[in-house]
Protein backbone atom coordinates (compact mmCIF):
# COMPACT_ATOMS: atom_id res chain seq x y z
CA UNK A 1 0.00 0.00 0.00
CA UNK A 2 1.48 3.32 -1.09
CA UNK A 3 1.54 6.08 1.49
CA UNK A 4 2.09 9.76 0.91
CA UNK A 5 5.48 11.45 1.27
CA UNK A 6 4.90 14.11 3.92
CA UNK A 7 8.40 15.14 4.99
CA UNK A 8 11.35 15.73 2.65
CA UNK A 9 14.91 16.75 3.54
CA UNK A 10 17.38 18.13 1.02
CA UNK A 11 21.14 18.00 1.51
CA UNK A 12 22.81 20.50 -0.77
CA UNK A 13 21.40 24.03 -1.19
CA UNK A 14 23.00 24.95 -4.50
CA UNK A 15 21.08 25.61 -7.71
CA UNK A 16 19.27 22.25 -7.74
CA UNK A 17 18.65 21.93 -4.02
CA UNK A 18 17.31 25.47 -3.70
CA UNK A 19 15.07 25.12 -6.76
CA UNK A 20 13.45 21.87 -5.66
CA UNK A 21 13.14 23.05 -2.07
CA UNK A 22 11.28 26.18 -3.24
CA UNK A 23 8.83 24.12 -5.27
CA UNK A 24 8.18 21.61 -2.49
CA UNK A 25 7.80 24.41 0.07
CA UNK A 26 5.35 26.24 -2.20
CA UNK A 27 3.27 23.09 -2.64
CA UNK A 28 3.05 22.31 1.10
CA UNK A 29 4.61 24.76 3.56
CA UNK A 30 6.60 22.98 6.26
CA UNK A 31 7.00 19.80 4.22
CA UNK A 32 10.69 20.31 3.38
CA UNK A 33 13.89 21.24 5.20
CA UNK A 34 17.58 21.53 4.44
CA UNK A 35 20.30 19.61 6.26
CA UNK A 36 23.44 21.74 6.56
CA UNK A 37 26.34 22.52 8.86
CA UNK A 38 28.83 25.29 9.50
CA UNK A 39 28.65 28.51 7.50
CA UNK A 40 26.06 27.05 5.12
CA UNK A 41 23.75 26.35 8.07
CA UNK A 42 24.15 29.90 9.40
CA UNK A 43 23.57 31.45 6.00
CA UNK A 44 20.45 29.41 5.25
CA UNK A 45 19.09 30.12 8.70
CA UNK A 46 19.57 33.88 8.33
CA UNK A 47 18.83 34.43 4.66
CA UNK A 48 16.92 31.42 3.32
CA UNK A 49 17.19 30.89 -0.45
CA UNK A 50 16.06 33.22 -3.22
CA UNK A 51 14.77 31.52 -6.37
CA UNK A 52 13.67 33.57 -9.39
CA UNK A 53 13.40 36.65 -7.19
CA UNK A 54 11.34 35.14 -4.36
CA UNK A 55 12.91 34.42 -0.98
CA UNK A 56 11.94 31.20 0.79
CA UNK A 57 12.68 30.78 4.49
CA UNK A 58 12.94 27.02 4.52
CA UNK A 59 13.74 25.28 7.81
CA UNK A 60 17.33 24.10 8.18
CA UNK A 61 18.57 21.36 10.49
CA UNK A 62 22.04 20.54 11.72
CA UNK A 63 23.01 16.95 10.86
CA UNK A 64 22.89 15.92 14.54
CA UNK A 65 19.41 17.48 14.92
CA UNK A 66 17.86 15.87 11.84
CA UNK A 67 15.02 13.39 12.29
CA UNK A 68 13.86 10.64 9.91
CA UNK A 69 12.05 11.82 6.78
CA UNK A 70 10.08 10.06 4.06
CA UNK A 71 12.33 11.34 1.25
CA UNK A 72 15.93 12.56 1.31
CA UNK A 73 17.12 14.35 -1.84
CA UNK A 74 20.90 14.49 -2.30
CA UNK A 75 21.97 17.50 -4.40
CA UNK A 76 25.60 18.10 -3.45
CA UNK A 77 28.71 18.31 -5.61
CA UNK A 78 30.59 15.07 -6.21
CA UNK A 79 33.49 16.01 -3.92
CA UNK A 80 31.05 16.70 -1.06
CA UNK A 81 29.26 13.36 -1.24
CA UNK A 82 31.29 11.53 1.42
CA UNK A 83 30.55 14.29 3.93
CA UNK A 84 26.89 14.35 2.89
CA UNK A 85 26.63 10.58 3.46
CA UNK A 86 27.82 11.15 7.02
CA UNK A 87 25.59 14.20 7.55
CA UNK A 88 22.39 12.46 6.40
CA UNK A 89 22.53 9.64 8.95
CA UNK A 90 19.99 11.03 11.44
CA UNK A 91 17.49 11.82 8.64
CA UNK A 92 17.28 8.20 7.51
CA UNK A 93 14.67 5.94 9.06
CA UNK A 94 13.54 2.43 8.14
CA UNK A 95 11.26 3.69 5.34
CA UNK A 96 13.29 6.65 4.05
CA UNK A 97 13.72 6.87 0.27
CA UNK A 98 17.06 8.39 -0.80
CA UNK A 99 17.09 10.09 -4.22
CA UNK A 100 20.34 11.47 -5.64
CA UNK A 101 20.01 14.12 -8.36
CA UNK A 102 23.78 14.54 -8.59
CA UNK A 103 25.87 14.46 -11.72
CA UNK A 104 27.83 11.30 -12.42
CA UNK A 105 27.24 7.56 -12.48
CA UNK A 106 28.27 6.37 -9.02
CA UNK A 107 26.49 8.39 -6.30
CA UNK A 108 23.70 5.82 -5.87
CA UNK A 109 26.21 3.00 -5.42
CA UNK A 110 28.18 5.04 -2.86
CA UNK A 111 25.03 5.91 -0.92
CA UNK A 112 23.73 2.36 -1.20
CA UNK A 113 27.02 0.94 0.08
CA UNK A 114 26.37 2.73 3.41
CA UNK A 115 22.59 2.73 3.75
CA UNK A 116 21.51 -0.13 1.46
CA UNK A 117 20.41 -0.07 -2.16
CA UNK A 118 16.91 -0.90 -0.94
CA UNK A 119 16.73 2.75 0.21
CA UNK A 120 18.31 4.38 -2.84
CA UNK A 121 16.56 5.36 -6.07
CA UNK A 122 18.57 6.22 -9.16
CA UNK A 123 18.04 9.79 -10.31
CA UNK A 124 19.24 12.69 -12.45
CA UNK A 125 18.10 16.05 -13.74
CA UNK A 126 17.94 16.97 -17.41
CA UNK A 127 17.39 20.32 -19.06
CA UNK A 128 17.38 22.56 -15.97
CA UNK A 129 19.43 25.73 -16.49
CA UNK A 130 19.50 27.02 -12.92
CA UNK A 131 22.30 29.49 -12.12
CA UNK A 132 23.44 30.24 -8.55
CA UNK A 133 25.02 33.50 -7.45
CA UNK A 134 25.73 33.41 -3.70
CA UNK A 135 22.26 32.62 -2.24
CA UNK A 136 20.26 33.64 -5.32
CA UNK A 137 19.17 31.10 -7.93
CA UNK A 138 17.53 31.84 -11.27
CA UNK A 139 16.30 29.50 -13.98
CA UNK A 140 14.36 29.81 -17.23
CA UNK A 141 13.96 26.08 -17.90
CA UNK A 142 13.07 23.69 -15.05
CA UNK A 143 13.78 20.65 -17.20
CA UNK A 144 12.78 17.35 -15.63
CA UNK A 145 13.90 14.77 -13.09
CA UNK A 146 14.42 11.20 -14.28
CA UNK A 147 14.34 8.64 -11.50
CA UNK A 148 13.40 5.11 -10.55
CA UNK A 149 14.72 1.68 -9.76
CA UNK A 150 17.53 0.31 -11.91
CA UNK A 151 14.84 -1.19 -14.18
CA UNK A 152 11.27 0.11 -14.34
CA UNK A 153 9.23 -2.13 -16.59
CA UNK A 154 6.89 -2.16 -13.58
CA UNK A 155 6.77 1.02 -11.48
CA UNK A 156 7.68 0.33 -7.86
CA UNK A 157 5.82 1.59 -4.81
CA UNK A 158 8.77 3.85 -3.94
CA UNK A 159 8.88 5.42 -7.38
CA UNK A 160 5.11 5.93 -7.35
CA UNK A 161 5.30 7.80 -4.03
CA UNK A 162 8.02 10.14 -5.33
CA UNK A 163 6.10 10.64 -8.57
CA UNK A 164 2.97 11.66 -6.65
CA UNK A 165 4.98 14.19 -4.61
CA UNK A 166 6.65 15.70 -7.67
CA UNK A 167 3.31 15.99 -9.46
CA UNK A 168 1.91 17.92 -6.49
CA UNK A 169 4.96 20.23 -6.45
CA UNK A 170 4.97 20.84 -10.21
CA UNK A 171 8.32 19.09 -10.72
CA UNK A 172 8.25 17.57 -14.20
CA UNK A 173 9.54 14.01 -14.12
CA UNK A 174 9.86 10.74 -15.99
CA UNK A 175 10.48 7.16 -14.85
CA UNK A 176 12.60 5.55 -17.61
CA UNK A 177 12.56 1.79 -18.16
CA UNK A 178 16.39 1.66 -18.08
CA UNK A 179 17.87 3.99 -15.46
CA UNK A 180 21.49 2.96 -16.10
CA UNK A 181 21.13 4.07 -19.70
CA UNK A 182 19.53 7.33 -18.49
CA UNK A 183 22.42 7.94 -16.05
CA UNK A 184 25.00 7.36 -18.75
CA UNK A 185 23.10 9.60 -21.18
CA UNK A 186 23.22 12.48 -18.67
CA UNK A 187 26.86 11.63 -17.89
CA UNK A 188 27.66 11.84 -21.61
CA UNK A 189 26.04 15.30 -21.76
CA UNK A 190 27.94 16.56 -18.71
CA UNK A 191 31.25 15.24 -19.99
CA UNK A 192 30.63 17.20 -23.17
CA UNK A 193 28.86 20.44 -22.34
CA UNK A 194 30.03 21.07 -18.76
CA UNK A 195 33.70 20.62 -19.50
CA UNK A 196 33.73 22.39 -22.86
CA UNK A 197 31.75 25.34 -21.50
CA UNK A 198 34.18 25.65 -18.58
CA UNK A 199 37.29 25.43 -20.76
CA UNK A 200 35.99 27.89 -23.38
CA UNK A 201 34.02 30.17 -21.04
CA UNK A 202 30.78 29.79 -22.99
CA UNK A 203 27.10 29.97 -22.03
CA UNK A 204 24.61 27.54 -23.58
CA UNK A 205 23.93 30.14 -26.26
CA UNK A 206 27.65 30.52 -26.86
CA UNK A 207 28.07 26.80 -27.35
CA UNK A 208 25.15 26.69 -29.81
CA UNK A 209 26.86 29.41 -31.86
CA UNK A 210 30.39 27.95 -31.83
CA UNK A 211 31.35 25.27 -34.34
CA UNK A 212 34.62 24.71 -32.48
CA UNK A 213 32.79 24.14 -29.17
CA UNK A 214 30.30 21.73 -30.72
CA UNK A 215 33.08 19.73 -32.39
CA UNK A 216 35.00 19.42 -29.09
CA UNK A 217 31.80 18.56 -27.20
CA UNK A 218 30.88 15.85 -29.73
CA UNK A 219 34.38 14.35 -29.54
CA UNK A 220 34.25 14.15 -25.73
CA UNK A 221 30.79 12.57 -25.82
CA UNK A 222 31.83 10.00 -28.43
CA UNK A 223 34.44 8.71 -25.98
CA UNK A 224 31.67 8.21 -23.40
CA UNK A 225 29.59 6.32 -25.96
CA UNK A 226 32.53 4.04 -26.80
CA UNK A 227 33.00 3.25 -23.12
CA UNK A 228 29.29 2.69 -22.53
CA UNK A 229 29.07 0.24 -25.42
CA UNK A 230 32.09 -1.65 -24.07
CA UNK A 231 30.20 -1.91 -20.76
CA UNK A 232 27.02 -3.14 -22.48
CA UNK A 233 25.12 0.09 -21.80
CA UNK A 234 22.75 1.16 -24.57
CA UNK A 235 24.16 4.50 -25.78
CA UNK A 236 24.73 5.44 -29.42
CA UNK A 237 25.59 8.43 -31.58
CA UNK A 238 21.85 9.08 -31.97
CA UNK A 239 21.88 10.19 -28.32
CA UNK A 240 24.08 13.15 -29.25
CA UNK A 241 21.31 14.30 -31.58
CA UNK A 242 18.79 14.04 -28.74
CA UNK A 243 21.07 16.20 -26.60
CA UNK A 244 21.08 18.97 -29.21
CA UNK A 245 17.28 19.11 -28.92
CA UNK A 246 17.68 19.71 -25.17
CA UNK A 247 20.47 22.25 -25.74
CA UNK A 248 18.18 24.29 -28.01
CA UNK A 249 15.72 24.71 -25.11
CA UNK A 250 18.20 26.15 -22.61
CA UNK A 251 18.53 29.85 -21.81
CA UNK A 252 20.94 31.66 -24.13
CA UNK A 253 22.72 33.34 -21.20
CA UNK A 254 22.48 30.39 -18.80
CA UNK A 255 25.65 28.59 -17.75
CA UNK A 256 26.61 25.05 -16.89
CA UNK A 257 27.36 24.29 -13.26
CA UNK A 258 31.03 23.74 -14.10
CA UNK A 259 31.40 27.15 -15.75
CA UNK A 260 29.72 28.69 -12.71
CA UNK A 261 32.24 26.87 -10.47
CA UNK A 262 35.20 28.06 -12.53
CA UNK A 263 34.00 31.67 -12.51
CA UNK A 264 33.39 31.54 -8.74
CA UNK A 265 36.79 29.93 -8.03
CA UNK A 266 35.13 26.78 -6.63
CA UNK A 267 36.38 23.20 -7.01
CA UNK A 268 35.05 21.69 -10.23
CA UNK A 269 33.73 18.18 -10.85
CA UNK A 270 36.43 17.37 -13.41
CA UNK A 271 37.52 14.28 -11.43
CA UNK A 272 33.98 12.91 -11.64
CA UNK A 273 33.71 13.69 -15.37
CA UNK A 274 36.96 13.43 -17.36
CA UNK A 275 38.69 11.72 -14.43
CA UNK A 276 36.15 8.89 -14.45
CA UNK A 277 36.31 8.54 -18.25
CA UNK A 278 40.12 8.39 -18.24
CA UNK A 279 40.11 5.77 -15.46
CA UNK A 280 37.46 3.61 -17.13
CA UNK A 281 39.16 4.02 -20.48
CA UNK A 282 42.38 2.60 -19.10
CA UNK A 283 40.51 -0.30 -17.48
CA UNK A 284 38.54 -1.12 -20.63
CA UNK A 285 41.23 -0.38 -23.23
CA UNK A 286 39.26 2.52 -24.74
CA UNK A 287 41.31 5.59 -25.81
CA UNK A 288 40.17 8.87 -24.23
CA UNK A 289 42.50 11.58 -25.60
CA UNK A 290 39.85 14.32 -25.75
CA UNK A 291 38.87 13.88 -22.11
CA UNK A 292 42.55 13.81 -21.17
CA UNK A 293 42.96 17.16 -22.93
CA UNK A 294 39.92 18.61 -21.12
CA UNK A 295 41.11 17.18 -17.79
CA UNK A 296 44.56 18.76 -18.15
CA UNK A 297 43.11 22.11 -19.15
CA UNK A 298 40.61 22.21 -16.26
CA UNK A 299 43.33 21.23 -13.78
CA UNK A 300 45.39 24.19 -15.04
CA UNK A 301 42.38 26.49 -14.55
CA UNK A 302 41.99 25.21 -10.98
CA UNK A 303 45.65 25.94 -10.23
CA UNK A 304 45.30 29.44 -11.66
CA UNK A 305 42.30 30.02 -9.39
CA UNK A 306 44.37 28.93 -6.38
CA UNK A 307 47.38 31.11 -7.22
CA UNK A 308 45.71 34.13 -8.80
CA UNK A 309 42.23 34.08 -7.21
Amino acid sequence: MSHQIRQTAIIGAGALGATYASLLHSAVSGSVCFIAAGERYDHLLQHGVTVNGTTFNIPVRLPKEATPVDLLIVAVKHHHLDQAIRDMQQAIGPDTIILSVMNGIDSEDRIGAVYGMDRALYGLTLGIDAVRNDTSVTYTSLGKVLFGERENQTISNRATRVSNLFTKAGITHTIPEDMLRALWYKFMINVGVNQVSAVMGLTYGGIRNSGEAKKLMDSAMLEVISLAQTLQINLSEEDIGQWYTVLASLGVDSKTSMLQDVEAGRTTEVEMLAGTIIKLGKEQGVPTPVNQQLYDHLKRISLENVFFG
